[in-house]
């Protein structure tokens, strides 16, 4: 009678000490700084560099829970629509006649996307259905309940002042948001790397089955994944309202090809398994200082939208052929 290996899969390394994903889109990162001093000498001013920080911490941080669901194997669709529902949770509260109630705006705002991030992740995990047809359709369910409740109207509501100040503040010239993003890099990067969630993360993504038959609890770290993803959605919409000044529908709909772009280029297999946090934050900086050029540029959305998925497309192919990916 045949054993059955029950040894957990370790995450694949590269044998440079840096993946050379991150390298390529660090280089990148430098040849669009150069194009856009070109084009626009104000561009490598430092206040406008400084704006491009405070801009990419918010991409950023929605892109840690997206880097945790796709290094799980999955993909989440319904990002856009939770951004628009936790900022306009959180302004809806914050707005209240109650003042006990108001001061709970944002653990309400985390909570919804908490929430949120559990009914993706029963639904993956539990019912077992494909990550990208259920949190679509938790996408549209969503969005049809903003319409239901704001009339398709601009909901009313206030700025918790927390999420203003984070959002909008500088401490020392430096915009707080982007220090806020700073202990984001380090906590997701503890989580990935030192915690037995992060092994167990890894090792799912890699092979759920020879996961489950080692004995770990596959449903429930997918569910947990889920849940965070949720969690750092929910950070960023209230810290895009802080920004805004504002909720208003359609909010998150610009993030959701920029947030899979990020994580895509920055070296995470869309496989699951392998990839990084460091590889996102390389990546939200890529596409914020690209996003910038074709601002300049005065491209239309439209094409934006095509550029980023010309860049996702040649990323997948290149590391198709890429035999360490897989």
């Amino acid at each position: 009678m045949t054993s059955i290996d029950t040894t957990l899969p370790r995450p694949a390394r590269t044998r440079l000490p840096i993946d050379p994903a991150i390298l390529v889109v660090s280089i990148g990162c430098i040849l669009l700084l150069a194009i856009g001093g070109f084009i626009f000498p104000p561009f490598l001013s430092a206040g406008y560099l400084l704006q491009q920080l405070q801009i990419a911490s918010f991409l950023g941080i929605i892109a840690a829970g997206a880097t945790l669901v796709i290094l799980l194997g999955h993909i989440d669709l319904s990002v856009p629509s939770a951004i628009t529902a936790v900022a306009v949770l959180t302004t809806t509260v914050a707005g209240s006649a109650s003042p006990e109630m108001a001061a709970f705006a944002i653990p309400i705002g985390l909570a919804g996307g908490a929430l949120i991030g559990l009914v993706n992740g029963l639904g993956v995990a539990i019912f077992r259905l494909p990550s990208m047809v259920w949190t679509l359709a938790v996408n549209s369910m969503l969005m049809g309940v903003l319409v239901f409740v704001t009339g398709g109207f601009k909901p009313k509501g206030v700025i918790p002042p927390l999420s203003e100040a984070l959002a909008l503040g500088r401490t020392f010239g430096i915009p707080n948001v982007f220090l806020f993003w700073l202990v984001v890099i380090v906590f997701v990067g503890f989580l990935l790397r030192k915690t037995i969630y992060g092994q167990y993360l890894f090792a799912t993504g890699s092979s759920e089955k020879a996961v489950f038959l080692s004995g770990v609890r596959v449903r429930l770290v997918t569910v947990m994944t889920f849940v965070a993803a949720g969690l750092f959605t929910a950070i960023g919409a209230i810290l895009l309202a802080g920004y805004a000044n504002q909720a208003y529908q359609g909010m998150g709909d610009p993030y959701l090809m920029p947030v899979i772009t990020a994580v895509v280029i920055g070296g995470t297999s869309i496989l699951g398994g392998r990839g990084s946090y460091a590889g996102t934050v390389v990546g939200a900086l890529f596409i914020t200082l690209l996003s910038s050029i074709l601002s300049v540029l005065q491209m239309p959305e439209a094409l934006r939208q095509i550029v980023f998925g010309v860049i996702i497309l040649t990323m997948l192919l290149i590391r198709r052929f890429d035999r360490r990916s897989l």
